[in-house]
């Protein structure tokens, strides 16, 4: 019988008597184990060998049980320090017995939560108490500790699952493999068996000499199954976006650009948000240290911005009545929403003045110091647009948002009056989720102010929205947790797998 050279060396290796350690093999041969292991598994395919399997645990002391090994465990300590300070007759002050116990850090609130639990006493209003009878020496985590660090073994499981919660022991489970001569394997060894070295590949040079006609070929299993390719492809939210440009450009917008790091001035002040909104505490928002502020800004449209605040706008303006500040409105901060862009265009800081009508959309990261949950996350795409014209009513805008999302395949939306500081009216866009069924907010919208848009110089309607591009995705697609997406928890077999269409 021909075989490979490496799989008749296991081969005369192996016992017929008793198992041998396939590490132990790879050892005797001088080979690596996962060779032999290939070698062994090749060979238990003809028959020749059998290959059983073993998991073996492995238990090691962690850089905390090893000091605890050395040193002695918390509550042990505490104890003997008990005992020591004379507790064991009546209460001591904790805080002494810490003391002589030389604890501080993590380690008192170990010592503090062991010490009852394994009865060496009790603490009752900052006064300890030791119980005279216990015996640390008796304590079997302190034993099993000082028996790992020795090079001995753990056995006993409960044991192993309280050391390993407390963090002291690491436990790992190894497969070991080992192989035996079946009788088919004594009989090929008693009949002679010949190394010739296997061909994994027919080359011109076997056809031009007639050596392939000696050679032995190595044989491939066309039916094993073959791992699933996983190319590079541009991201589901990407796909996306760049559909949803394509929708607006193809409804007549342009796209605008502009910072993520700007000031709160163009973020904030210019929508008419007073300062003391609570979206404007260091809570909601990300500000930066350094730089801390911007150098400048248009003083005559920082002049208009803050009258509007503190006066109003028209007749019957009342303003905020609230403190306004430059130097707030000079803050950097990273964008809660892209209507900052908005602010930027609309005062023809960005582009010079713009005349109606005028569509400007673009779709862009804000950043929110939000809660994180299903459908929030600490930056997301925003979809923000506007329109310029003459007249513009609620209509127009519900109009615009069923043409749009109609794109898409949505159809089923639903609208909710609301409240926003730069819109009057206002209202929320819902879409019903494919999979749930429910209800799930996808916008925000209404008709600036005429306390924003006085300001920056604009006398006609605008009409505006940001909307959620990750919950425009989750109606398209059907997920449900926006963590599936993007951050640290993605879905990776979500994202392989999922195809946008429209």
């Amino acid at each position: 019988m021909k075989l490979p050279p490496i799989q008749v060396a296991v081969l005369e290796a192996a016992s017929a008597d008793e198992p041998t350690d396939i590490d132990d093999l790879a050892a005797q041969l001088e080979e690596k184990p996962e060779t032999v292991t290939g070698a062994a598994f090749a060979l238990e395919e003809t028959g020749l060998l059998s290959v059983t399997d073993r998991t073996e645990t492995q238990v090691t002391l962690t850089e905390e049980g090893a000091t605890y090994a050395a040193d002695g465990l918390p509550e042990v300590r505490l104890y003997e320090a008990a005992i020591e300070a004379g507790a064991g007759d009546e209460p001591v002050p904790m805080g002494e017995v810490l003391g002589a116990a030389a604890l501080d850090g993590p380690a008192v609130d170990i010592a503090l939560s062991n010490f009852a639990r394994k009865g060496y006493g009790h603490i009752d209003s900052g006064q300890l108490s030791a119980t005279p009878g216990a015996d640390p020496a008796d304590d079997e985590e302190a034993q099993a500790l000082k028996r790992l660090a020795a090079g001995e073994s753990l056995a006993e499981e409960s044991l192993r699952d309280r050391l390993a919660s407390r963090n002291l022991i690491e436990v790992t489970e190894r497969t070991r493999r080992a192989v035996t001569l079946t009788e088919a394997g004594v009989t090929e060894l008693m009949a002679g068996v010949e190394a010739t070295e296997r061909v994994d590949r027919l080359t011109p040079a076997h056809l031009q000499s007639g050596e392939w006609e000696e050679v032995t070929f190595a044989e491939y299993n066309v039916e094993a199954a073959a791992e699933t390719p996983t190319p590079g492809k541009r991201h589901v939210l990407r796909q996306t976006a760049k559909r949803v440009k394509e929708v607006l450009v193809g409804m007549g917008f342009q796209e605008m650009a502009g910072p993520h790091v700007d000031a709160d001035f163009w973020i904030n002040d210019c929508l008419f948000m007073p300062q003391d909104h609570p979206a404007r505490t260091h809570w909601d928002r990300f500000a930066l240290e350094n730089p801390r502020r911007i150098d400048e800004l248009p003083e005559d449209l920082l002049e208009r911005v803050e009258r509007a605040h503190r006066e109003g706008v028209g007749e019957d303006g009342e303003g905020y009545h609230s403190p306004w500040s430059r130097d707030f409105a000079a803050e950097l901060a990273l964008r809660g929403h892209t209507t900052s862009l908005s602010a930027r265009y609309l005062s023809g800081e960005q582009v010079g003045e713009l005349e109606p009508p005028q569509r400007y959309f673009s779709v862009e990261k804000a950043y929110r110091n939000d809660t994180l949950d299903a459908t929030h996350l600490l930056e997301f795409f925003q979809i923000e647009g506007w329109v310029m014209a003459e007249d513009l009513t609620v209509r127009d805008l519900m109009g615009t948002f069923r043409e749009f999302y109609s794109q898409f395949g949505i159809t089923d939306l639903r609208f909710k009056p609301t409240y926003n500081p730069y819109t009057e009216p206002s209202f929320e866009l819902f879409g019903r989720h494919p999979e749930t069924d429910e209800l799930i907010e996808i916008g925000n919208s209404g008709i600036f102010r005429p306390e924003m848009l006085e300001p920056l110089g604009v006398e006609a309607d605008v009409m505006a929205w940001g909307l959620a591009l990750e919950r425009l995705l989750m109606l398209i697609t059907g997920f449900e947790d926006i963590r599936d997406v993007h951050g640290t928890l993605v879905d990776l077999d979500f994202l392989r797998g999922v195809e946008v269409e429209y």
